[in-house]
């Protein structure tokens, strides 16, 4: 009886970039980056209503800069399944005191803005934003694209199926349809920003985990992640919080505490950008910066001592 083969190592090669943002440069590849999340929102899926004045954003802001963060993501609408649209007007009001204020305390600070309007993105660079992370991928406003490469600043082009308030009632997906899908939308989405001015080194792709993807559709798209790396750009998971993680188990839900369902979707969290890492991801987007710095540091150290690295 034949014995089965194990592989040399459960990482994949990491590809290494240098990342080219307004004014700056970061390497990529060598070492897993966190990117903070900072929801400046009402009525985020996770921690909605939590930093809505300025003062709270800021001291979470520096609370996820001491804990490890390399990037802080600033976003002033939610894109929860079945969420209104924002006018970008009362965006712009949300997220542009929260850039000045964090700029002003810690000037050093790499900030990317979440935002699919092109005016909030010119308006949050021009406040000294690095990045604009577009959950769109520069689909829902078609000036984006043009903008980000009039503004020279990083990109991160995100895989999106449809709108928040299509999510629920979109055909189901095999799981032979997600990866297929999420490459062939990605490479396209990039091929438009190439082909629009947007430098190559300036690019990120994000498969959009959760976005146009429900529950069970988002296995098979992680499990896969490594195939992401035929794109030829830098990737970024995010994972964070996600309602898929929250695997059916009732035996386990029956002992969460009440006010703890939060806590405990972290390790799952963990376990999967983890998987990610391992995968090829470069950039982890998370709402738990401290647990995920320490579970990346680890993937990292282990990453070094791969014969597959």
């Amino acid at each position: 009886m034949s014995l089965p083969v194990i592989p040399d190592s459960m990482f994949c090669t990491r590809r290494l970039f240098n990342w080219s943002l307004r004014t700056r440069t970061l390497a990529l590849g060598r070492r897993t980056l966190v990117m903070g999340i900072l929801n400046v929102t009402p009525d985020s899926f996770s921690d909605g209503g939590s930093y809505t004045t300025v003062s709270a954003a800021l001291s979470h802001a520096v609370d996820m800069l001491d804990g490890g963060a390399d990037i802080l993501d600033i976003g002033g609408e939610s894109t929860r399944p079945g969420s209104t649209p924002l006018a970008p007007a009362d965006e712009q009001r949300r997220v542009l005191p929260v850039i000045e204020a964090v700029l002003k305390e810690r000037p050093g600070t790499i900030i990317s803005i979440d935002t699919y309007h092109a005016e909030t993105a010119r308006l949050g660079v021009e406040a000294g934003a690095e990045i604009v992370n577009d959950v769109s991928g520069h689909l829902w406003d078609e000036r984006m694209t043009d903008t980000c490469a009039e503004l020279g600043c990083g990109a991160v082009l995100m895989h999106t199926r449809g709108r928040p308030a299509e999510w629920k009632t979109q055909r189901p997906l095999t799981s032979d349809e997600v990866v297929p899908l999420v490459v062939d939308g990605l490479r396209r989405q990039a091929a438009l920003a190439l082909e629009a001015g947007v430098s190559r080194s300036k690019i990120v792709l994000d498969p959009g985990f959760g976005f146009g993807k429900i529950r069970q559709e988002n296995y098979p798209l992680l499990a896969a992640f490594s195939q992401l790396d035929s794109l030829g750009l830098p990737l970024l998971a995010g994972l964070s919080r996600k309602s898929f993680l929250r695997v059916p188990n009732p035996e386990f839900a029956s002992v969460v505490p009440s006010g703890q369902e939060t806590a405990s979707v972290l390790g799952a969290t963990i376990a999967a950008n983890t998987i990610a890492i391992a995968a090829g991801a470069h950039i982890i987007r998370v709402h738990d910066v401290v647990q995920a710095r320490g579970a990346a540091d680890l993937a990292d150290q282990i990453r070094q001592s791969s014969p597959a690295s």
